[in-house]
């Protein structure tokens, strides 16, 4: 059973509204605009569909395009539940077949990006393009920041952020970074924006629930590399900015080896969050993306084939080059 109401998106996105639909007896709060081919923005870890504002307006003149909040996140029920990433996947395969939508284009975000790769191998015959920006999921190095967080009391620290005096030496050492010119300056604004998103002890739990599904003090718990292979048939693109630091860089260079055939964008004067950094790229490097490349077509036979010889298959890398 599904039950549906609709709220007013504040911000740059006119027209767009929050919507919700109770999935498993949760509420789940989504935004979703336009028509045509249908595109998936999954964000990033305490973040929320919101953080796809500046992009969502125009990708929806082209397609249809849908950005949840992730359970525990955002307007999102936030229960004591699972929090894996096989769990976000499998709820983004719900929601989808709520919304009547067979097949997408995926676009992750952190570690919206992992679900996403986590979402074509558990559905691959549901994924016609993946996209991943910044992706947690790919080499074990993270910031010493989210490792922290991960530690025993970290939910007692978060919730000191919060505090008005914490809150102000916190802010101040975030407008220090950026005069500065640190890396991490970069994304100071967003980092703040995503504590603040933190403003009660549901929230801050199901952070914390999802964090340690991910990450623990040495770093991210598993990576996609040993089923990157996988994705021969699959049209990939990662994007990374060049001064990220919650996931370094060098993991666009480890994905895009691992991948066979992928694209790799990289913007050098953005950190963790291009597609705020500088939307217009973003938004260009997407659609020609998307318009360049056909939607992978899932084959049963040679998804065995590729299981049973941890191989790329040859003959889905020739049909992919040639357009098929």
């Amino acid at each position: 059973m599904t039950t549906t109401d609709d709220a007013p998106v504040k911000g740059p996105a006119p027209g767009i509204r929050l919507r919700h639909r109770t999935v498993h007896g949760h509420r789940r709060a989504f935004r979703m605009a336009g028509k045509g081919d249908a595109v998936l923005l999954i964000h990033g870890i305490g973040d929320s569909s919101d953080t796809w504002r500046d992009v969502l307006p125009d990708l929806a003149r082209h397609y249809r395009v849908v950005a949840p909040d992730l359970l525990g996140h955002g307007e999102s029920a936030k229960p004591r539940a699972d929090y894996s990433l096989a769990a976000y996947a499998n709820g983004m395969r719900d929601l989808l077949g709520v919304l009547g939508i067979e097949r997408a284009t995926l676009v992750g975000h952190s570690l919206g990006g992992a679900v996403a790769m986590q979402f074509a191998y558990q559905f691959p015959e549901r994924c016609e393009r993946l996209v991943l920006v910044g992706t947690g999921g790919i080499g074990r190095e993270v910031t010493p920041l989210l490792r922290a967080a991960s530690l025993p009391g970290a939910q007692l620290l978060i919730q000191a952020l919060n505090l008005p005096p914490l809150r102000w030496q916190f802010a101040t050492a975030v407008r220090l970074l950026q005069r500065l010119g640190t890396d991490l300056g970069v994304d100071a604004p967003d980092l703040l924006r995503v504590v603040d998103a933190l403003p009660d002890v549901t929230a801050r739990s199901a952070f914390v629930r999802t964090l340690r599904a991910v990450v623990d003090w040495r770093g991210q718990v598993g990576t996609m590399l040993d089923r990157c292979y996988l994705a021969q048939g699959m049209p990939t693109m990662l994007v990374w900015g060049a001064r990220d630091q919650v996931v370094p860089a060098m993991h666009a260079g480890f994905g895009h080896v691992s991948m066979p055939g992928s694209r790799l964008e990289i913007f050098e004067d953005a950190g963790h969050f291009p597609f705020r950094t500088d939307p217009q790229r973003f938004l260009s490097v997407l659609h020609d993306f998307i318009t360049t490349t056909s939607p992978a077509h899932y084959s049963p036979e040679q998804w065995r084939r590729m299981l049973r010889t941890r191989r790329a298959d040859r003959g889905a890398a020739a049909s992919r080059a040639a357009g098929r």
